[in-house]
């Protein structure tokens, strides 16, 4: 079976479709690209079915790769026979594949290796046969006694050591414990008795047992944290019924032969000292794999739904970075995001200069006309929301303000980047400058910081941290494109996510830029030094326009498309030029006449590109992120005190683990959502605006326990 129908199978996909599909991947095409502009070729997969697609591949060459080391490994040691040789091809895991090159790996010296250099092999032969003989032990020894080994009881511990060995190594015992251990497995941690947990983080695992296949992934991941600490020692136990139904399933010791106790000593060796410590690692480093697989996938959603925040665009919005003893930093910035004015104030201890701190802000929100204020939810955070509140009460105009989350804003502040766009300002200030921008924008602000340190998963410090940049480059990715690129504002951090462009191109364009003014239309973006035919169609249709030469150029039409885009205006009885608000209805009347698939056929094109240009000539350049929900805009505030159960409220959804949600309900601390409070069948995501009800207040522990709203149907 070769990779496609490997994949085809482990996928449910139709084979065509992932040679049509591997084909464009292996000519260097983007995952965004062939999803958006070759539906006809891969037959309308979409992003996520490609990205398997690619990461399937990815991992099956690289086995394959493997496999033909091993392979010629073993054939230059010449013991490469024509079964083994069948079943290595024929592995279907990188586990698998190990297991077969096991007894042919080359190791350091053994136990086993050095009874093999004394001469041992033959005597450890006979203990596997397990053939009858009529000579004792002592006459059966005699033939492999020297000076090396001058005494019966080393010649049978040397040998029981390469019994021991050929045990440990064979591919089918490994295979069977393996499984056994797996199902049936009991993984035990307890707390290291000198071990100091003073906050007890890990008091759930003093003395914890659980079977290895009912463990939940942030189980497993808490636990090897709890190692790792040296706070929490782990074992797993397999229950000996089952590794020695593995060994005596393929060397059964044969009780009338005066060598099955020594057979049986071999098992036990084998299993304490080289088997079972090697299932233990293959078991622990599988349950953390899939552990870590399932927290970067939760991290990965989480990302997805931040990054798709509708942004809160034509605000003069002001940012604020909440602080004690430094103060808070606060930024205006226009629609745009421009910097307008910036001011440190010092509301709070020690300082307490919240008069003069009212005045500046009552100043700033008047001399630029702020329209909206966005707060870092970081320390002061609820402090200083008490303190806008307040200012916000006395303002006649309507002025509203937010709290947002500023994960990673210290880390963009010291950032070249943050130095290239505020040069002139203190590292401290550009804080605010990107918490104000977040509102605007939180996807051009966002991809400015590495997302790791957006502080939207669980254990992202614990998980393999490739797979985790891997999965979260590849969710910026898939953003980004999806909303498409003003190229003309955009910022080398935005530009370098567009399908085909990466960082150097992207340094490049706003070089070309700045240097020779706006890009005028879609033609012009070739002209940007060292952008190739390959970068600009991959690139080309993510890139927008607005106001340029062509109207087309503001929409997510392909302009290898263009003719045909035109062409169907032309049938609809409209101009490139006729504005967007103008299309729909000769548009539409247009697909009434003639059947898509009649049309694309006279076209020249196919019908999946066709149903996306008509969508994209009635809205050019749709933002997906317009149909989410819009954070909620508060003007007064809440404190613990003020909370009392059955209270009803909205709440934004700040975080998703896999226990609940943590939801910000305008107090100190957010309220968790235990999972079990969930509607059947619900699936909540960041950003989600949802209504709650208040179950528990600890105050004390800062703790607040949500159930979902049971809503008045009146």
């Amino acid at each position: 079976m070769n990779n496609t129908q490997k994949i085809a199978r482990q996928l449910n996909l139709p084979t065509q479709k992932i040679t049509a599909t591997i084909e464009l991947l292996d000519t260097d095409n983007t995952i965004p690209f062939i999803a958006r502009y070759r539906k006809e070729v891969t037959g309308g997969l979409d992003e996520e079915e490609i990205r398997n697609i690619a990461d399937l591949l990815t991992k099956l060459r690289t086995l394959d790769e493997r496999r033909e080391t091993i392979l010629k490994t073993i054939e230059e040691q010449g013991q490469l026979t024509a079964k083994l040789k069948n079943q290595i091809e024929a592995a279907d895991s990188k586990t698998a594949l190990e297991d077969l090159y096991q007894p042919y790996k080359p190791k350091r010296k053994t136990r086993a290796s050095v009874a093999k250099e004394k001469g041992l092999q033959p005597l450890a032969d006979l203990i596997l046969s397990q053939d009858i003989t009529t000579l004792s032990n002592d006459e059966l020894v005699k033939p492999y006694l020297n000076e090396q080994v001058p005494t019966a009881e080393e010649a049978f511990a040397g040998a029981r050591d390469i019994v021991a060995e050929t045990i440990s190594d064979n591919p089918d015992v490994r295979r069977t414990t393996r499984i056994k251990a797996a199902q049936w497995g009991q993984q035990k941690a307890a707390k290291i008795k000198k071990a100091e947990d003073p906050k007890e983080v890990y008091k759930s695992y003093y003395d914890f047992e659980y079977r290895v296949d009912r463990l939940r992934p942030h189980q497993i991941l808490a636990i090897n944290r709890g190692e790792k600490e040296k706070i929490l020692r782990v074992k797993i136990n397999v229950p000996e019924r089952d590794w020695r139904y593995a060994v005596n399933s393929n060397f059964p010791p044969n009780r009338r032969s005066q060598l099955a106790d020594l057979l049986d000593q071999s098992a036990s060796e084998a299993a304490d000292r080289l088997l079972l410590p090697a299932i233990e690692r293959d078991i622990r480093r599988d349950l953390s794999e899939k552990a870590e697989t399932h927290a970067i996938q939760v991290f990965a959603t989480n990302l997805r739904n931040l990054l798709n925040q509708p942004p809160l665009s034509d605000h003069v919005v002001m940012g604020i970075d909440p602080g004690f003893r430094t103060g808070c930093k606060v930024a205006v910035t226009d629609s745009t995001g421009k910097p307008l004015a910036t001011a440190t104030i010092y509301p709070h201890p020690p300082q307490k200069l919240a008069t003069k701190a009212r005045k500046i802000l009552q100043s700033l929100i008047a001399d630029h006309q702020v329209t909206l204020i966005a707060i870092g939810n970081g320390t002061a955070s609820r402090e200083t929301e008490q303190l806008v509140a307040e200012i916000i009460s006395h303002l006649p105009s309507s002025i509203h303000y937010l709290l947002i989350s500023e994960a990673g804003a210290s880390v963009y502040s010291a950032s070249k980047l943050a130095r290239a766009e505020l040069p002139d300002m203190d590292v401290s200030m550009r804080g605010a400058v990107s918490i104000a921008r977040r509102v605007q924008d939180p996807l051009a602000e966002l991809v400015k910081i590495d997302p790791k340190s957006i502080g939207v998963g669980m254990y992202q410090h614990d998980v393999d941290q490739k797979s985790l940049a891997h999965s979260l480059d590849a969710v910026v990715e898939s953003v980004v494109n999806q909303v498409g690129v003003d190229i003309n504002t955009a910022s080398p951090a935005l530009l370098t996510h567009v399908a085909g462009i990466g960082p150097n191109l992207a340094t490049k364009i706003v070089k070309h830029r700045d240097q020779n003014g706006i890009f005028q239309n879609r033609k012009q973006i070739r002209n940007v030094t060292g952008l190739g035919p390959k970068a600009f169609e991959q690139a080309a249709g993510f890139l927008r326009i607005r106001e340029g030469d062509n109207p087309l150029d503001s929409s997510a039409i392909h302009p290898e498309s263009y003719g045909v885009a035109e062409k169907v205006l032309e049938r609809a009885g409209l101009r490139v030029t006729t504005p967007p608000e103008e299309r729909e209805s000769a548009l539409n009347d247009l697909r009434s006449r003639v059947p898509l698939k009649t049309l694309a056929t006279e076209l020249e094109t196919g019908v999946p590109t066709l149903e996306d240009i008509f969508e994209q000539l009635i809205r050019p350049g749709r933002d997906p992120r317009e149909d989410l929900p819009a954070p909620i805009l508060r003007s007064d505030v809440l404190k613990m005190e003020d909370l009392i159960t059955g209270m009803q409220l909205k709440g934004t959804i700040r975080n998703v683990v896999d226990f609940g949600s943590f939801i910000d309900i305008g107090v100190k601390q957010d309220g968790l959502l235990h999972r079990s409070q969930y509607p059947r069948g619900v699936n909540l995501a960041v950003g989600d605006v949802i209504e709650v009800e208040i179950l528990k207040v600890e105050i004390g522990r800062g703790r607040i326990s949500l159930g979902w709203a049971k809503l008045d149907e009146h």
